[in-house]
């Protein structure tokens, strides 16, 4: 006969052995989704989208008949955008040990090799080319312009070398929107310009915002961003200056209607007063974090926005 404690002991073994493998596949997951930058995607889908729903409203067309391109250009973008965040990852692996917010990423704990990411990177980023160019050529053209202002021109040379960093990454982040609206309307049409506007000068607060909450970070990795450079007076100035240039931009999108413009100037407003505040408070840390919420909450309230105001005319 068996001795049932054998018994019981080869059961826990089995079980913990299970438990080990499912703990081991989430964090797989885990460092996967780090690797990518989930949330990194997820807004700029968001935006994507935005700029795909506009583009039928100012056009004309119908959703039905585009509905291939769309399914082509969110999955292309998606991967476009995994595929440059992975590469930043993968040529960040160094300034990543420095960091307190980047010490567990997969490339500076090993989980995933160096090889796999580099793989990974260049993988992601030609599937995202080849469904955009499903899409349109434009859309596949807007998103190489965004990949190679990221990879290249942020990553690999402005990043570690300017303040002006910021500014140069504002341009990929604005491409999005820009990728939508080319897969319905290949022709520059100005509103597509005025979302690429939105987004870019959107950028430009949100990011120096996190930067005076990560300057200790970028600090000890050598970063040169604004407010390590220059200090928070000077950043917390830039801030105001990028937010008050906000307000007429809503006005060039009197089409979407009045409840939209209403919206979109009291979010204005409100961002701006609370980055005029940031001149008076004293703890500077505590207002950069709220100016990083309202960042958040304003990009997706104001694409929300967008959608709804059109939506009547589609039905």
């Amino acid at each position: 006969m068996n001795n049932p404690r054998s018994i019981g002991t080869t059961t826990t073994q089995m079980m913990e052995s299970e438990k080990d493998q499912s703990n081991t596949a989430t964090s797989l997951w885990s460092d996967f989704l780090s690797l990518i930058k989930i949330g990194i995607i997820n807004s700029n889908l968001m935006t994507t989208f935005a700029g795909f729903w506009l583009a039928l409203f100012y056009t004309q067309s119908s959703f039905f008949s585009l509905w291939q391109s769309f399914l082509f250009v969110m999955f292309g973008t998606a991967f476009v955008i995994a595929g440059g965040c992975i590469l930043n990852n993968y040529y960040d692996r160094d300034i990543d040990t420095k960091m307190s917010r980047t010490k567990k990423r997969p490339t500076v704990t090993g989980t995933i090799t160096n090889s796999q990411v580099l793989w990974l990177g260049v993988g992601f980023s030609a599937i995202g080319f080849i469904l955009l160019y499903f899409s349109t050529a434009w859309a596949a053209l807007a998103g190489l312009f965004g990949w190679f202002t990221y990879v290249v021109l942020y990553t690999m040379w402005s990043k570690r070398r300017y303040t002006l960093n910021t500014v140069i990454g504002s341009f990929s982040g604005a491409a999005p929107p820009l990728i939508g609206w080319f897969a319905v309307d290949p022709s520059f049409h100005p509103v597509a310009f005025v979302l690429f506007l939105i987004l870019f000068i959107w950028q430009m607060p949100h990011f120096l915002a996190l930067a005076m909450m990560k300057t200790t970070d970028y600090k000890e990795a050598g970063i040169p961003m604004l407010p390590v450079v220059h200090g928070f007076s000077i950043t917390k100035r830039q801030i105001a200056v990028y937010v008050a240039c906000l307000l007429p931009l809503p006005f060039y999108l009197g089409s979407l209607g009045i409840i939209f413009i209403g919206l979109a100037t009291i979010l204005n407003v409100g961002w701006l007063i609370l980055s005029i505040s940031g001149f008076f408070v004293k703890d500077d840390l505590k207002w950069a974090r709220w100016m990083f919420i309202y960042s958040l909450n304003y990009l997706t309230v104001l694409s929300l926005a967008m959608v709804i105001a059109t939506l009547p005319s589609f039905f």
